[in-house]
């Protein structure tokens, strides 16, 4: 079954903006979505993306901007007239009402034709593998399973764009892992527009055709999970995708176009750069794209604080001279135990260099 017998409906959202009294939580946000992918918000706690998120529903008002489904202008239209379903956080399960009753009970309210609401049901239920489940009652479930029915409500509906705000966030760690592969299925069965608001980058890089990375309300980043991870454009998109978190290490340009970062002097070769002696320079280096050595040289000489063994990675949590902290991944190699002193060297080609202000230097 698909959602959908028509092409997926596109998102675009031209100048959004929201504010509550003198309050602006949302600032001027462009967004083409594009049919059919799957578009994942993701920032820190308070960045506004579920408010976004609710505004592309409509149950949020747009204070300035216009918002169209399918090239169709639904700024002020009921959540209703959108073409839209949404799954939340919580399950929101009538507790009285069967699997089976639960997937219909929005269409029957509808109008819906029973032939047509048996037929949608059966077709949700076989999709999401919860058919012998249909007799039970949400109170006989686990968390996993609620979820698939409160997904599969949304499925019945045939939107065009399915809108997820959070699903897993009631979920333990292991449940959590086989929903995202169950979602991500779901999207490649379907094939409708998603757009899904998480806090948790893992759930961004796995399910993502694109990820939005927000932060205060505005766009800092719009790419691919690889365009995010391998080309930040900025400190706070290179410091919020990925784990361990990158490593930030804060040097100063020397006066020939050389910048040096403790005892490691490189010349970077950005032909963007304002290269002012003296003037800070940050260096961004991931824990995969750094390596031991033994012995001294143009290097940066670490202390070990402490040794995590993970079986085929270890991750080493360092200290440079200066106190600035760092971790450098192994995969193999030699132990190491804390207080050891040890040499570092890391891949330029696979670097990126921040000005004093945070922004990407190319």
């Amino acid at each position: 079954m698909k959602a959908l017998d028509r092409a997926s409906a596109g998102v675009r959202l031209e100048n959004v903006r929201k504010s509550f009294g003198s309050l602006d939580v949302i600032h001027g946000i462009d967004l083409d979505i594009k049919g059919g992918e799957f578009i994942v918000f993701v920032g820190p706690s308070g960045c506004g993306k579920s408010t976004l998120l609710r505004m592309i529903a409509g149950l949020e008002d747009v204070s300035d901007g216009e918002v169209s489904i399918g090239n169709r202008d639904v700024t002020y239209l009921d959540p209703s007239d959108r073409g839209i379903a949404m799954v939340f956080q919580s399950y929101a399960l009538y507790p009285h009402m069967t699997v089976l009753e639960n997937l219909g009970f929005g269409l029957k309210m509808a109008g819906t034709p029973a032939d047509e609401v048996s037929r949608r049901v059966e077709a949700a239920a076989s999709i999401l593998k919860i058919t012998h489940l249909q007799d039970r009652r949400p109170g006989q479930l686990s968390g996993g399973q609620r979820q698939r029915v409160a997904i599969g409500r949304a499925i019945v509906r045939e939107p065009d764009v399915f809108l997820f705000d959070e699903p897993l966030s009631n979920l333990d760690a292991e449940l959590r892992v086989s929903m995202r592969v169950e979602i991500a299925k779901l999207h490649r069965t379907l094939g409708n527009t998603m757009i899904y608001v998480t806090h948790d980058q893992t759930e961004a890089m796995t399910l993502a055709s694109r990820i939005v990375i927000l932060r205060d309300g505005g766009i800092e980043q719009v790419g691919t999970p690889r365009e995010v991870y391998e080309d930040p454009d900025n400190v706070f998109v290179a410091g919020f995708i990925g784990s361990p978190r990158i490593n930030l290490i804060e040097g100063k340009w020397l006066a020939d176009g050389k910048a040096q970062f403790g005892e490691a002097i490189v010349t970077p070769g950005l032909a963007g750069a304002v290269e002012t002696a003296g003037q800070k320079v940050v260096l961004g280096v991931r824990a995969e794209n750094i390596q031991v050595s033994d012995k001294p040289g143009n290097t940066l000489k670490a202390v070990i604080d402490f040794a995590e063994y993970l079986g085929g990675t270890r991750y080493l949590y360092c200290f440079l001279q200066d106190g600035q902290a760092l971790v450098v991944e192994q995969r193999g190699g030699h132990d190491y135990s804390s207080g050891q002193t040890i040499y570092l060297t890391f891949q330029q080609d696979k670097s990126f260099f921040f000005d004093g202000n945070g922004a990407r230097l190319r």
